[in-house]
């Protein structure tokens, strides 16, 4: 079976619906998402324990803490670009963040290419099913704009307010 459940989040952002398989959390996104809308159809709400966990670790979030617990997710069949594109999401500290192009030259240094593309990656990070606990929110542009989340830029403005990365009127990262 396919189940959903909504959490609602503070002011300023979209609410959240995250989906599961009965077991693991399978998705989160932000409500109104592309990924979001199409899959919500699909999926009967019901109250899981991976939901009321999940919840538990996103209340501590938005209360402007790091969660000391891991979530179980699970994510589907991926390309192994993607999964290493994910798996550099998850090592990108709390408050801090990072270009897709020094990820795309992380990954051609790692795979001994000569280069990756910035866009490439940014392919990548559009698919990330799990939403803040995949921190994709921390990924900006080179020149440190704030561009591409599938979430809505205003909800990516306000992730990284909350994390203590400051952003001025013209929607780039000023950390103090």
């Amino acid at each position: 079976m396919k189940y959903k459940s909504y959490y609602q989040t503070k002011e300023n952002y979209s609410d959240i619906v995250m989906f599961s398989d009965g077991k693991y959390l399978t998705g989160l996104y932000f409500v109104g998402s592309k990924m979001g809308n199409n899959l919500e159809k699909e999926f009967e709400e019901k109250d899981l324990a991976i939901f009321e966990e999940t919840k538990r670790w996103l209340d501590m979030y938005f209360e402007g803490e790091i969660p000391n617990f891991n979530i179980n997710y699970k994510i589907g069949d991926i390309t192994l670009f993607r999964k290493e594109v994910l798996e550099r999401l998850l090592s990108i500290p709390y408050g801090e963040t990072v270009s897709y192009g020094k990820i795309a030259k992380e990954i051609a240094l790692k795979r001994g290419i000569k280069r990756m593309s910035a866009q490439a990656v940014g392919g990548a990070v559009g698919c990330n099913p799990i939403s803040i606990i995949i921190p994709c929110h921390r990924v900006i542009g080179s020149d440190g704009s704030i561009i591409g989340y599938g979430g809505g830029i205003v909800n990516k403005i306000e992730l990284l307010k909350l994390e203590k990365v400051i952003v001025d009127n013209s929607s780039s990262i000023v950390k103090y």
